[in-house]
């Protein structure tokens, strides 16, 4: 039972990271980014990549997977900076589908389906699992420190307050001389690496990655955890992501303790949990659990 609420901590800081990730683009700076798990799933694969066949170590493989997704989000950001609303949402879920089906194809790189197995750990293999569990817990929880500080500095600068002039009114911006576009992309860029070094994360921790590991259903959980905690703060981000991998695993002992349940009905019954669980959450709190508070300017 320690390994396993071990664990769970572990994937709770995954989505932690990717809620702030996602909070940089979404919650500051208004564009909706439906391909969260695109760029997860980018991250895993460069890190994965370079420590398994390049031999690369994963303190460089982590940076390695940022600057590239980093990249990635420059790109994705450059081709949908003129589009809005539900247009932005299909382009950046084509583009997670689009890295999830290379992943697939692309057998001479990636493996395919069979995916790539053995992807190095921390003293993996040296440590008993409780001890590199715990080790890796430490490790997540670093980087999560990391990302809030970095994003709470991000958000109370200069540079936040353009992001959030950007969502509230990008034409004003505009107006008041920002350069609307540069900021959207480097907005995206930001959160694309923050995206990317949790998916670097995630393959080292389970030491196995495959493209059926990243479905649509990732970003949709990241949404929920945003919107949960509080869209535009960071701590609520991090709330929201605590909350939402605690319904996905209470609803997993809920769904065990009813008779006559067929594997096929349990997950129904628990996704349908879950989503009952979230509805009448924002039902009572439809900003949030830690709604985004500006602090006004002080007067000259």
């Amino acid at each position: 039972m320690e390994n396993y609420l071990v664990a769970m901590l572990v994937f709770a800081g995954l989505y932690a990271l990717l809620a702030l990730g996602l909070n940089v683009v979404w919650g500051m700076t208004g564009m909706i980014n439906l391909g969260l798990v695109g760029f997860f799933a980018l991250g895993a694969y460069v890190s994965a990549l370079l420590t398994k066949k390049a031999g690369w170590s994963m303190a460089a493989g982590l940076p390695a997977a940022a600057l590239v997704t980093a990249g990635a989000g420059v790109l994705v950001a450059l081709v949908t900076a003129r589009f809005r609303g539900d247009y932005l949402a299909i382009v950046t879920l084509g583009f997670s589908e689009v890295v999830r089906i290379t992943a697939s194809n692309e057998i001479w790189l990636t493996n395919g389906t069979d995916g790539i197995s053995g992807i190095p750990g921390p003293w993996r293999g040296q440590l008993s699992p409780a001890a590199f569990n715990l080790l890796y817990l430490g490790i997540v929880a670093l980087a999560v420190v990391v990302v809030l500080v970095a994003c709470e500095r991000l958000r109370h600068s200069p540079y936040g307050r353009v992001l959030r002039a950007i969502r509230d009114d990008d034409q004003v911006a505009a107006v008041a001389g920002k350069p609307v576009r540069a900021f959207k992309v480097e907005a995206f860029a930001v959160s694309a690496a923050v995206l990317g070094l949790a998916g670097a994360l995630y393959g080292h921790y389970t030491s196995y990655i495959a493209p059926e590991v990243f479905t649509p259903l990732i970003s949709i959980y990241v949404v929920l955890a945003l919107t949960v905690g509080g869209t535009g703060n960071n701590y609520g981000a991090v709330l929201g992501a605590a909350l939402v991998v605690f319904f996905m695993e209470s609803t997993r002992f809920i769904t065990a303790a009813l008779p006559g349940l067929a594997a096929v009905q349990a997950a129904a019954v628990r996704e349908a949990l879950i989503g009952a669980s979230l509805i009448l959450m924002l039902r009572f709190r439809p900003a949030g659990l830690l709604p985004e508070r500006v602090r006004p300017m002080a007067r000259q």
